[in-house]
């Protein structure tokens, strides 16, 4: 359901139709070395843009982290707009804080995502910010 879901999504962006706090992140595959681009969504948080996983074993997280440890550069595409960032993991110690603002500041739905997702043992801010070290946030950091 999740893959068919992203394929309408990046669809609808590809056509230069964005919404919400969704954007498309390309980035190089780990293992193939082609580009490879999902729908994510881009939250602001502490003064700066994150991405914030949603569901567990995220191809795009694993692509991610790989892309940050090797300094390289990823593409963040909203409707017909793209710019080139790079990816920086938050150390789990300082994503607490960043997830206790997600739960305060998004819609209800985010923090039920991350419980239903398995990543998290209740909505709250508590519970997710507990969940640190099972999900994964990154920094946005522009070139």
């Amino acid at each position: 359901m999740v893959n068919r879901i992203n394929k309408v999504i990046t669809g609808l962006q590809r056509l230069g139709i964005a919404f919400g706090p969704m954007q498309l992140l390309t980035v190089t595959g780990r293992r193939s070395g082609q580009p490879r681009t999902f729908p994510i969504a881009v939250l602001p948080l502490a003064g700066d843009r994150y991405i914030v996983q949603a569901f567990p074993n995220a191809a795009w997280v694993a692509n991610a982290r790989a892309a940050a440890r090797a300094a390289d550069t990823v593409t963040l595409t909203r409707g017909r707009r793209s710019s080139t960032a790079r990816l920086t993991e938050v150390p789990v110690d300082e994503r607490r804080p960043l997830l206790r603002e997600v739960v305060e500041t998004q819609s209800a739905s985010a923090a039920k995502r991350l419980v239903t997702n398995g990543l998290a043992e209740a909505p709250t801010p508590d519970a997710v910010a507990a969940a640190a070290d099972r999900i994964a946030v990154f920094r946005i950091e522009k070139v």
